[in-house]
């Protein structure tokens, strides 16, 4: 059997998310982009391998279906 992808079943995470990504957010429960309403940017940020490129990429996601992180899309102050 050769080595593929395989996707949380109920995963509903963006399929662009790079690997470490989407495995940091399943090994701290989140598998459905649902879930990250509930939390803010700020929760998930300092998660190993969540960098700007993923958040822009779930912010995206959640954004596709009117959703958001909690307290807003962006936390995180302007300069």
């Amino acid at each position: 059997m050769s080595p593929t992808h395989h996707l949380e079943p109920d995963s509903d995470l963006p399929a662009e998310l790079a690997a470490p990504a989407r495995r940091a957010l399943t090994q701290a429960g989140y598998t459905r982009l649902e879930q990250l309403t509930h939390v803010s940017e700020a929760d998930i940020e300092p998660l190993h391998g969540i960098g700007p490129r993923a958040l822009d990429q779930l912010r995206r996601a959640l954004a596709a279906r009117g959703w958001a992180f909690a307290g807003g899309t962006d936390e995180r102050p302007q300069p």
